[in-house]
């Protein structure tokens, strides 16, 4: 009986051994012959192309404009007013700020990969979308993005 749950034990393990993805080697991969376009998407800000501090002030300032003050319709006399124009832009704010974070989660995610040709194939497609020096997962192992000598476009093993 024992041999049977020792040999049923030992059959299980070595199935589950072989289903995992390989572990990529510890190695420089080429990706592409050249860098041109890397990052370029990232130039439009760090918020993915908004500046929602911009917008908030925008919005109150274009709220404020609007001199929909109450009576007697002097802004001396109109402090709720303001303050009324800044609770409805900072809810406007609260969502552009959960939308760039929302947006920052994807893109980590994005940069997880099973196997060593998915990550190069996203990359290579994807140029725009990622940074030199972005750190790249494969299937645990850490690569970080980075140029060759002769310029080439490279994920090199993070640590060595």
């Amino acid at each position: 009986m024992m041999r049977m749950i020792a040999l049923m034990t030992l059959t299980a393990m070595t199935g589950v051994g072989c289903t995992h993805a390989q572990r990529p080697e510890a190695k420089v991969h080429f990706v592409s012959g050249d860098t041109e376009g890397v990052g370029a998407a990232l130039a439009t800000g760090g918020a993915g192309g908004h500046d929602c501090q911009k917008e908030h002030e925008e919005c109150v300032k274009r709220c404020w404009n609007k001199k929909n003050w109450p009576y007697p319709h002097n802004i001396k006399q109109s402090g709720w007013y303001l303050e009324r124009c800044e609770h409805d832009c900072r809810v406007e704010f609260n969502e552009c700020e959960e939308e760039q974070e929302e947006a920052a989660r994807e893109r980590a995610r994005k940069l997880e990969f099973s196997h060593m040709n998915e990550a190069i194939e996203w990359i290579r497609t994807h140029k725009t979308e990622v940074a030199l020096g972005a750190i790249i997962t494969v299937a645990g192992v850490a690569f970080v993005l980075t140029t060759g000598g002769s310029g080439a476009l490279i994920l090199a093993p993070l640590a060595l």
